[in-house]
């Protein structure tokens, strides 16, 4: 697990500095005994999943113990309706090729649209 001190580091912040303010910034998180065990979010911003100004960028979570139970796929989904339902047209993401989450991803629709030596940048129109 990485220290907590990584979300001070300057290329980080663009992920989460001011969260909650723009219509891209969604956040939904799955709970299993009153501890938060996974989470997804989007937002809007030019990183390495970015493919327009419209487009936000999804990024997913899961505690390792909590792996293997379907959160992330539940996650997947339920954020998909919503950002379909607040009007949006497409959804990015940035993954590692050897990322088992790869599949998730293709069996929820999304498709590579680039690729970029060790990860690929997966698109899903809504």
């Amino acid at each position: 697990t990485p220290p907590k001190s990584i979300v001070e580091l300057p290329e980080l912040k663009i992920y989460y500095q001011e969260f909650g303010t723009e219509k891209g910034d969604i956040c939904l998180v799955a709970e299993t005994d009153n501890k938060i065990v996974g989470a997804v979010w989007t937002r809007i911003v030019n990183d390495f999943a970015h493919i327009d100004d419209n487009t936000p960028s999804l990024a997913i979570a899961v505690a390792k113990e909590s792996r293997g139970k379907e959160i992330g796929t539940r996650l997947l989904n339920e954020m998909l309706t919503v950002l379909k339902d607040a009007g949006f047209l497409s959804v990015s993401l940035s993954v590692q090729k050897e990322n088992y989450a790869v599949k998730m991803y293709e069996k929820a629709g999304f498709e590579v649209v680039k690729d970029n030596g060790e990860e690929f940048v997966m698109r899903k129109n809504l």
